[in-house]
């Protein structure tokens, strides 16, 4: 297999001999040349060396999990103390991210209460295509899904649509190009505000669901002014949804946080340790995901949900009083299959038992429809909704350049780069 001085392995195994001409260093002509592959030699040597490490980092891992458990029953009822230690931390360190307990041991599990027949259930996710800066034309949408649903009522779903395009000095923020992260958080407000709106209108209970955290996340770096502006945005929402008494939620799926596990570490650490606390991660790897829900005997039983936590984390100044950011872990799997999932919440929903109840029981149920895969029903039929495909941005595309020709207007230039992508090649060699 032919070499370039030591520039790595060429895989021109593919091409007939013929076909190229190596030179000096690793310069070459290739006369009808086909797309290379990966470097499988490098990725395989790679995958060798990982799995010849994997039953030393999987004895660590066992051994740091032994001790989480260990530690979970050495402070589980320890709140007091628990809650000094964090304060100690914070002291430090204000931005550090871990579970604060309210009033319950670490331990406690909740089971589901029964089905509520007067709810209505509002759940809104949303999607975006970002600007392109290759493309001829500069443009960004979001569309955000919702779907709303009275439980047990025999109404079927209502779907409804929020589609807003960008475009010109709507994608300036602050004198720059608006970035990728920026349009997330205004996609993440528009579905807040849809929550906001649709449930002025509707009488009883309601529970509003949205896929993730409810605490805004992203873009902090990029326009630290616009982010400022859309938290202060997203807490007069909160604030109106909490005079209505709406029962706000955030649901993590998968979540990869160690929020408990983190608390467990600070409960541990002396003084010295306090001081260089991000460096102190004795149980590094472990989960709470895997603290929750151990396949062989998890914490909680299917259906169970875990104490309520406080967030502790570099937002408390900004999420204050009944905002205050909480959570709660659900087990939403079955026996032998758990699936611990996060909720988060505000203070309002946390403090309120009955809130807390209404909650479980429905994001409970909602899973349950969906079978093997657990996850809310109506979520999922917001994501489907949201959901914009390549064709619908490509004719909003046409649609749009077609329109500016009409009235005259300036169309750029399609980047070189974007149109080389277009040449054949590896990506579309089965097409030719």
């Amino acid at each position: 297999m032919p070499t370039f001085g030591g520039y790595g392995t060429c895989l021109l195994s593919n091409l007939p001999v013929q076909s190229y001409d190596i030179c000096s260093k690793n310069e070459c002509s290739i006369e009808e040349q086909e797309a290379m592959p990966i470097n499988f030699q490098q990725v395989y040597a790679r995958i060798r060396e990982i799995a010849a490490g994997a039953d030393e980092s999987k004895r660590t891992l066992e051994e740091k999990r032994d001790l989480a458990r260990k530690l979970l029953a050495t402070y589980n009822s320890e709140l007091d103390y628990l809650k000094r230690k964090v304060e100690e931390a914070k002291a430090v360190d204000s931005n550090i991210r871990c579970a604060v307990p309210l009033n319950e041991p670490l331990t406690s599990t909740y089971p589901p209460p029964p089905p509520t027949v007067d709810v209505t259930v509002i759940a809104a996710d949303g999607s975006q295509i970002n600007p392109d800066r290759h493309s001829s034309i500069q443009f960004s949408i979001i569309n955000v899904g919702i779907i709303v649903m009275k439980l047990h009522s025999g109404q079927a779903p209502e779907v409804c649509v929020e589609t807003e395009m960008l475009y010109g000095d709507d994608l300036i923020s602050n004198g720059n190009p608006i970035s990728d992260g920026m349009v997330a958080m205004r996609r993440d407000i528009s579905e807040r505000l849809q929550l906001d709106e649709v449930s002025k209108g509707i009488t009883g209970q309601v529970v509003n669901l949205t896929d993730g955290t409810i605490e805004l996340w992203g873009a902090k770096g990029d326009d630290p002014q616009a982010y400022a502006d859309f938290v202060e945005k997203y807490l007069r929402v909160l604030t109106r949804m909490h005079a209505r008494g709406v029962i706000t939620s955030g649901y993590v799926e998968k979540p990869s946080a160690d929020l408990v596990v983190r608390l467990l570490e600070i409960a541990t650490a002396d003084q010295e340790q306090i001081q260089r606390l991000r460096e102190y991660q004795p149980l590094r790897g472990v989960s709470d995901r895997w603290l929750y829900g151990e396949r062989e005997k998890p914490l909680l039983p299917p259906g169970h949900r875990s104490a309520v936590f406080a967030l502790q984390s570099g937002s408390v100044k900004k999420y204050k009083g009944p905002l205050a950011l909480h959570f709660f872990y659900l087990n939403v799997g079955t026996l032998g299959h758990p699936w611990p999932v996060r909720v988060e919440v505000p203070q309002w929903v946390a403090v309120d038992k009955k809130k807390l109840e209404l909650l479980h029981s429905v994001l409970i149920e909602q899973c349950n429809v969906m079978g093997s895969k657990p996850y809310p029903y109506l979520l999922h039929r917001a994501h489907e909704t949201a959901v914009v495909r390549r064709e619908e941005k490509e004719q909003v595309e046409q649609l749009l350049a077609m329109e500016l020709r009409r009235v005259r207007a300036e169309i750029g230039d399609r980047s070189h780069k974007d149109s080389a992508k277009a040449l054949p090649g590896r990506s579309n060699k089965k097409n030719r």
